[in-house]
This record gives C-alpha cells, sequence and structure tokens, in this order.
C-alpha cells in the first residue's frame, strides 16, 4: 500500500469510528432518552425534558452521522477539520466546567481524555495531509 492509500483509509476510518459513536449514542437518545441520561445520572421529568434529549442526541445526533459519513467519503480533509474543532469543543467545554464548577467525575474525567484524543487524532491526520500531499 502507499502511503497516500494508509493516510486516507486511516482518515476515513476515523471519520467512520467517530459516525459510529455518535450513532450509537444518537440511536439510544431516540429509543430510549432516560437511558442516555442515566449515564450521568439526570432523570428526565417529563415529555418536554424527554423531547429535548431525544431531539439534541438523537435527532441532531443523527444528522451529523448522515454528515460524517458524506464527509468520509466526499470531502475527507473537511471531515477532519469538523472532527478536529467538534471533538475539540467538547473537550474545552469540559475544561470550562472543571474550572468554573469544581473537578469532574468519573464520567468527565473519562470523556475529557477520550475527547482530546481523538481532537488530537484530527489534527495529526490534517497535518500529515500536508506532508502527503507534499511528496
Amino acid at each position: 500500500m502507499t502511503t497516500k492509500v494508509i493516510y486516507l483509509t486511516a482518515s476515513k476510518g476515523f471519520i467512520l469510528f467517530s459516525a459510529f459513536s455518535l450513532g450509537y449514542v444518537a440511536l439510544m437518545a431516540i429509543l430510549n432518552p432516560q437511558s442516555v441520561m442515566d449515564l450521568v445520572g439526570v432523570k428526565l421529568p417529563n415529555t418536554d425534558a424527554i423531547s429535548s434529549i431525544r431531539g439534541i442526541y438523537g435527532g441532531v445526533g443523527l444528522t451529523l452521522v448522515a454528515l460524517l459519513i458524506y464527509l468520509a467519503f466526499f470531502q475527507t480533509l473537511n471531515g477532519l477539520s469538523f472532527l478536529a474543532v467538534f471533538w475539540g469543543s467538547y473537550a474545552l467545554s469540559r475544561i470550562i466546567t472543571w474550572f468554573n464548577d469544581g473537578a469532574l467525575g468519573e464520567f468527565g474525567t473519562n470523556w475529557l481524555v477520550i475527547e482530546s484524543f481523538m481532537c488530537v487524532v484530527g489534527i495529526v491526520l490534517l497535518a500529515l495531509s500536508k506532508k502527503i500531499k507534499g511528496k
């Protein structure tokens, strides 16, 4: 395999892995919004709360999945750029919470590590694209 083929496979794999991860949560939110909130110990008290989680994590999540699948196959660099910002924004939000509201629990800390890692992967793949194009 050439370097370019390996790079494209890794980039598309990263985008599709992200899509799969978001899709899992989106389907969980559509089928049972409370199950998503159980992960952070929050009870949904009424149908407005239930529909909000179903819409935000479910509906918006599925929209992101569709976008990522498109980007993986037709605009890979844009997909990498989007995911670097997407995962980085999640991580930044947790860091802001940490500074403003106190230490994160186990769930938040684990996701801060995961989201930061995913952001770095996106950035590294973007940086590698410049090197590969230069060859």
